[in-house]
């Protein structure tokens, strides 16, 4: 067997960027060829496989999909098998997060939040469960504290990272033995976009018992734990928080 055939492959969706790059560059440093799928972010995901390709020639493949079309999130399961003719990791990462106040949520917000939070994982790991089996392998979801704290204003959100959670657990037992199923939630990491105030910024930070933002880096390096050394661990989630799922206000 050559040593191509030997390297472990990974899928990580939504990983052109912010947390997802940072899996991605964790993964590979351990040994991982990469399968890289983003959405918009085209140009990004190029960038980062010819970051990947330069370093180990033919590691890593860049694979296109809007997870809120059902047709593309089955294609993009059947190009990740293809890819390699191996399967070794599904980390479903991508997200979409925004505001829908009760009164204004209409099917297209339903679409776009539940698509990638909540259908996507699911599909994808009913789709991609055989070569998984097949490698011994695991599937790592990415949740939030909004998972189990609802956050006002964004009742769908909250909802579709419930399910994901409860999907964890639940696949954690239809998969096993074969496959592990686990979550990593992480906490405050990133500031929106969009920017924060800083007064917003202190209210978080007062949530947090560390009373610091987390780095993306330490996401990542808890989704390889998972993967790689956390052999006898399904069904559980793994909080990244820095203590925050422990106040009270965490929810807030």
């Amino acid at each position: 067997m050559t040593e191509a055939k030997q390297e472990k492959v990974a899928l990580v969706t939504g990983s052109a960027r912010r947390v997802g790059a940072a899996i991605n560059r964790t993964l590979h440093r351990r040994g991982y060829r990469l399968l890289i799928h983003c959405n918009q972010s085209v140009d990004e995901a190029q960038l980062l496989a010819a970051e990947f390709n330069q370093v180990r020639p033919g590691s890593a493949r860049v694979l296109i999909a809007d997870l809120c079309q059902p047709e593309q999130v089955r294609r993009l399961a059947s190009e990740a098998c293809d890819a390699w003719q191996r399967l070794d990791l599904l980390v479903n990462n991508a997200s979409s997060f925004f505001p829908t106040p009760v009164g204004e949520i209409d099917h297209s917000a339903w679409d776009a939040l539940v698509g990638p939070n909540m259908y996507a994982p699911l599909i994808m790991s009913q789709q991609l469960m055989a070569p998984l089996r097949q490698q011994q392998g695991a599937i790592i979801n990415l949740l939030d504290v909004h998972a189990q704290s609802p956050l006002k204003g964004h009742t769908l959100y909250c909802m579709a990272k419930a399910a994901l959670s409860m999907m964890t657990r639940s696949l954690a037992l239809e998969l096993a033995p074969q496959v592990r199923v686990n979550a990593v939630s992480p906490g405050a990491i990133l500031w929106p976009s969009q920017g924060v105030d800083v007064d917003a910024q202190q209210r978080v930070l007062s949530q947090i018992p560390l009373q610091r933002l987390g780095s993306v880096d330490e996401i990542a390096e808890a989704v390889a734990f998972l993967a790689d050394e956390g052999r006898y661990i399904t069904g559980q989630i793994l909080a990244v928080d820095g203590g925050r799922s422990l106040s009270p206000l965490a929810g807030a």
